[in-house]
Order: structure tokens, then sequence, then C-alpha cells
């Protein structure tokens, strides 16, 4: 998977917008393409170098992931409680990395999903 596939990937969830907004706290960071569901991140990349994915997941699957495989590392936001960074070339398959941003998307979308309650609101018109 490249770059653009990557992307048109993300791009297939509902709702997902991308941006590049951490330029402007520094210069290193202008290439950061971040993935956004409800305007809130759920993955990122970086498009000069196209090596690794930062996700947002649980604790236990962090826990997981660093347990099973070798070819994670620290997030670039360095919010390792949430974040998780997944090198493309090491020995997480490539369908294990999608199925980690498809995850990262629904915990933010979950999130930010206003809730139903089931009630119904009582209307005084009624009979």
């Amino acid at each position: 998977m490249n770059v653009e596939e990557f992307r048109e990937f993300c791009l297939s969830f509902e709702g997902v917008t991308e941006k590049m907004p951490f330029g402007k706290f520094s210069p290193r960071y202008a290439s950061i393409l971040a993935f956004y569901v409800k305007g809130h991140l759920f993955c990122f990349i970086d498009i000069d170098d196209f090596s690794y994915v930062d996700v947002k997941s649980s604790p236990e699957k962090i826990e997981e992931w660093r347990r099973d495989y070798s070819s994670v590392g620290n997030p670039v936001n360095q919010s390792l409680r949430h974040w998780i960074k997944l090198y493309f070339d090491g020995d997480i398959p490539m369908n294990l990395i999608t199925d980690a941003v498809s995850e990262a998307y629904e915990i933010i979308k979950a999130k930010y999903t206003p809730k139903k309650t089931g009630r119904k609101i009582n209307n005084k018109n009624q009979r």
C-alpha cells in the first residue's frame, strides 16, 4: 500500500476529513497528514516518510500490540496510553494495520456520536 492508497482507504470511511495541521507548531511536522471523524483525530501519517501510521487505540490493545509485535513504536504525540505507532515494513501484516485504523475510526466515531436515550418527549397536545 502506498501513501495515496492509504489516504483513499482512510477517506472511504463515512464523514472522514483530512488536514495537515501540525506544521504551524513546527516545520518538521508540516508533512503530517491527519484524518478526523466528527472533528477528532483518529490516525495520522507522514507523507514524506510513509513508513508508519499513528493510531488511536485502547490501552489494552496497545499492550497487546507491544506484546505481539516488534514493529511498534512510540507515537509522535507521545500519548503512550491512547496512541501507538505501527510500522508498515515490519512484522505486522498490512491487514492488521488497516484493521487498527478501522478500530481507531470506530473508537472516535462512537465517542463523539450522541447517545440515543430512547425517551419519548412528552407532548401536551397529544391525546
